[in-house]
């Protein structure tokens, strides 16, 4: 998750399981989108999904939204180690995880570099 006005990189690619560019804004962003990629259950993958009417303001994204072969929706959040503790992340992660759970998405979750 991350605000969509901020952003220091941008890594261009092709996704198999994504129309058009996929454009990350994080080494890990990008790493862990091949990743969802070579997932056989992901069907789609939707990358940098805007967070309507969210708590926090409009102008947040989820780093992956993924549709799965059961039309189950799965969410992934890419954060890096050392940001994990900050108390900012974790607010922000509470706030995205209660925007999915009130949503229906149950497969919520985060990827952390090594």
């Amino acid at each position: 998750m991350r605000n969509k006005n901020t952003h220091s990189l941008t890594i261009k690619g092709k996704l198999n399981k994504k129309k058009g560019i996929f454009i990350a804004y994080s080494k890990l962003q990008f790493d862990c989108g091949k990743w969802l990629d070579s997932i056989g259950e992901i069907q789609e993958i939707f990358p940098n999904y805007n967070l309507e009417d969210f708590a926090l303001g409009n102008s947040y994204t989820s780093d992956f939204v993924c549709r799965k072969n059961s039309g189950e929706l799965m969410v992934r959040e890419c954060i890096y180690r050392k940001n994990i503790i900050r108390p900012s992340t974790i607010k922000l992660l509470d706030e995205v995880r209660n925007y999915w759970l009130s949503r229906g998405v149950n497969d919520w979750g985060i990827v952390i570099d090594d």
